[in-house]
């Protein structure tokens, strides 16, 4: 009888584990490496390359650095970061098209046509259930279902697309601006100056408003997760 007993009597619940969080540090070690990495890294190229050789090396050196990144992320079996990844395919079509043209014009003016095209793709995904800023957040921290359904997530995801949104037009409008206005060297000098500064200030903007929410929901860790 205490045998059929045993065997009837209804099994203990399995303790749900919670999934492991980044904590604050790894987040942002992240966000700085996929930066500097993606951004940071072929524009001090571009830069230095122009004044040293000209703009055409420079042009073909920011490319072979983008390209090179992904391969050896690849090859030490790292994830390739989404931004990394976009990077190297605007790289692409702007050297095909600056050189197929032979101008170096063209070149500088494809990314203020593709800051206004990334700003109105932001700015459409605002109309849909997940926007921009919420398709690229995997790339820093694991989101799951669950959580895009949160609604502070949510509404985060919304503002920092509308605020990247609003930032690429900016630096359209500007580059635009110091394209026309300044020669070819200068303009290097000052955009990638400016516009750095500026995202890194945009950057260091969207972390910021990220954590508090992170912290009222409780998704900041301790873990040390590898990038």
């Amino acid at each position: 009888m205490s045998s059929l007993g045993t065997t009837l009597a209804p099994s203990a619940p399995e303790p749900v584990l919670e999934p492991d969080r980044p904590g604050l540090r790894t987040i942002v070690r992240r966000v700085s490496v996929s930066l500097l990495i993606a951004c940071l890294v072929p524009a001090g190229l571009f830069c230095s390359i122009t004044l040293i050789a000209g703009v055409w090396p420079a042009i073909i050196a920011a490319l072979a650095w983008s390209y090179g990144a992904i391969a050896w992320r690849a090859a030490t079996g790292r994830r390739t970061s989404g931004l990394l990844i976009l990077t190297a395919i605007v790289l692409t079509g702007r050297t095909l098209v600056a050189l197929l043209a032979d101008s170096t014009f063209l070149y500088f003016l494809q990314p203020i046509i593709s800051d206004g095209v990334v700003a109105t793709a932001f700015l459409l995904s605002l109309a849909t259930a997940r926007p921009l800023v919420a398709r690229l957040a995997g790339d820093f921290y694991p989101m799951d279902h669950e959580l895009h359904l949160r609604p502070r997530i949510r509404k985060l995801f919304w503002r920092l697309t509308l605020l990247w949104a609003l930032l690429c037009l900016g630096k359209a409008a500007a580059t635009l601006w110091m394209l026309l206005a300044l020669d070819v060297e200068t303009f290097v000098l000052v955009r990638d100056a400016s516009l750095q500064t500026l995202n890194i200030a945009a950057v260091a903007g969207t972390i910021a408003l990220a954590v508090r929410v992170a912290r009222k929901e409780g998704l900041l860790g301790t873990c040390v997760v590898p990038a």
